[in-house]
């Protein structure tokens, strides 16, 4: 029976086993992805229903994200209330 070359055979052993190598790491890096879009499916439901308790709250806002200031939407009817703290005391328990 003929057969190629020893060299020859090596090389394509090596080939394969680099194909095989990159084949399981792109499978590895295809797990990874479905993993990270289903965490930012879950984050952006999570962000939805924040805007939703927001909305509800404070009805259609912006949000400065650097200091939390809000102001209204433009053409909402909504009003921005300023939260007063002033009032606000602490109460010693008398234990």
């Amino acid at each position: 029976m003929a057969k190629i070359k020893e060299e020859q055979l090596k090389t394509i052993q090596e080939q394969q086993a680099k194909l095989q190598s990159v084949l399981t790491d792109i499978g590895i890096i295809e797990v990874r992805k479905h993993e990270l879009l289903h965490a930012q499916a879950i984050v952006s439901q999570e962000i939805e229903a924040t805007k939703k308790e927001l909305e509800e709250e404070y009805g259609a806002i912006n949000i400065d994200m650097s200091d939390g200031s809000i102001t209204a939407i433009n053409g909402s009817n909504a009003e921005v209330e300023e939260n007063d703290d002033s009032d606000l005391s602490v109460v010693k328990s008398e234990d």
